[in-house]
């Protein structure tokens, strides 16, 4: 009698250890995916983010000193360009980088930097007798321009 009790008291044990570990490993899966989960979500904010400083200026009508706050607020953004196309100057210039959108959306090289030397320069676009002057009054056209990567790489401005 009592090896059937110990044998019992073996398999009860056994059957309670099987039972933890399989609500541990079942605990430990959903704890993965939920972990999966947050950091997807978390990931989709932080793009978000990321693009927040651009959305004003997605296909919006923006005044002529928000363009020049622009210009000064992503002058130091690396491989990033604006262009600004003023009543002066329909051709319009590039500030910082130089970005091909002559080419169709969509189509390999458009939205790359194709020049590191800028045109245009701040201090032009503030200087009433220059042709890149942007009058702070004036209402302009924005534009963001993102390469095939969905990354941004320009804003561009035409004035109304």
């Amino acid at each position: 009698m009592n090896n059937a009790s110990t044998a019992l008291k073996v398999s009860a044990g056994i059957f309670l250890t099987i039972a933890l570990i399989t609500i541990v490993v079942v605990l430990f899966i959903s704890a993965q995916e939920a972990t999966k989960s947050a950091q997807n979500n978390f990931a989709d904010i932080q793009t978000e983010m990321s693009q927040a400083s651009f959305t004003v200026y997605d296909n919006t009508t923006v005044s002529g000193s928000q363009v020049l706050n622009a210009l000064r607020k992503f002058q130091d953004k690396g491989e990033f360009g604006v262009e600004v196309r003023t009543g002066k100057n329909t051709n319009g210039s590039w500030y910082f980088k130089t970005i091909d959108t002559l080419v169709p959306i969509g189509t390999t090289g458009y939205g790359s930097v194709i020049g590191t030397v800028p045109a245009g320069t701040i201090a032009n676009a503030s200087l009433e007798s220059n042709n890149e002057y942007v009058n702070p009054s004036g209402k302009f056209e924005a534009n963001v321009v993102k390469d095939n990567s969905n990354v941004i790489r320009a804003i561009t401005f035409r004035q109304k």
